[in-house]
């Protein structure tokens, strides 16, 4: 969808998307979230100002509440019935804004494609670069008409605890960890009560902040050298991981926009391995 050969062909601009601002087959979606330390309330911005024909995509609602853990990825079913009731069909181009640009909307945009959905976008730049360049917003709440949502759930993009605990045994699949350095390091504590500080023993720290300038992806010539200079190999596999499995999803698109496809997430993260007793952690920098 980007005419630009060094830019990610999943992300569209603002220019791309107000030019499609009212076409039924183009599905905008705010998927806007925030820890409690940002002092940002997701659904009172949408409902103040949004893209005209978004709908809020709350990514607590949308999950598995059985999980124990943040916003766990929901069953297939269960996410079909949510975006459905959305208006949006698997065939649909489907574009997924947050605030900042480049921080909750490639957790959805993940979601969809793992799910089924193959024309997913995230916009870069957010809502907050929208509001900047004076683009059009409404406080009207779009009454979309409900769709059947096929959903054909690629299991084998997800990695369950199990599976972790053996990549960090056998160190076979490279592990990137989107958290901020200092809690990578172990230097400063998790913003989630009850988990441990640190990392899994070989992962690679990518904080998630490394891969967008500005709120826009950066291009694929920078995303190459971001990856290169924390020692990434892109001819192996990769797991992402972060906190509680959101911000992972900025290094899967980094990843996939490079055209690596043997990456898979941890959905569980930080909130799944920190929070449990029997699991090895290391701290520092290696």
């Amino acid at each position: 969808m980007n005419n630009n050969e060094n830019k990610s062909a999943f992300v569209v601009s603002a220019d791309w998307l107000q030019q499609r601002l009212g076409d039924p087959s183009v599905k905008i979606l705010d998927a806007a979230w925030y820890l409690p330390a940002q002092n940002r309330d997701p659904k009172a911005e949408y409902e103040a100002a949004h893209i005209p024909g978004a709908i809020f995509f709350d990514q607590d609602a949308i999950a598995d509440h059985s999980s124990g853990l943040p916003h766990t990825l929901p069953s297939p079913q269960v996410f079909a019935q949510a975006v459905g009731a959305m208006g949006i069909g698997e065939n649909d181009t489907i574009v997924v804004y947050d605030g900042p640009g480049i921080l909750t909307a490639p957790r959805v945009w993940w979601m969809f494609r793992i799910m089924g959905a193959k024309h997913v976008f995230v916009l870069d730049g957010g809502m907050d670069g929208w509001k900047a360049e004076g683009r059009p917003t409404t406080r009207e709440i779009p009454s979309p008409t409900p769709r059947v949502f096929n959903a054909t759930f690629n299991a084998a993009a997800v990695t369950s605890f199990e599976s972790m605990k053996a990549i960090v045994e056998t160190r076979l699949t490279q592990i990137a960890d989107a958290r901020g350095a200092g809690r990578f390091t172990g230097e400063e504590p998790e913003p989630r009560a009850g988990l441990r500080s640190g990392h899994m023993p070989g992962a690679k720290s990518l904080p998630s902040g490394v891969f967008s300038e500005g709120g826009k992806l950066k291009d694929l010539d920078a995303l190459r050298q971001t990856f290169a200079d924390a020692g990434v190999d892109m001819t192996k596999p990769v797991v992402t991981t972060c906190g509680s499995g959101v911000t992972a999803a900025i290094i899967t698109l980094a990843l996939q926009s490079l055209g690596h496809t043997d990456n898979t997430l941890y959905d569980g993260s930080w909130s799944e391995w920190g929070g449990r007793p029997d699991t090895p952690v290391a701290t520092g920098r290696e």
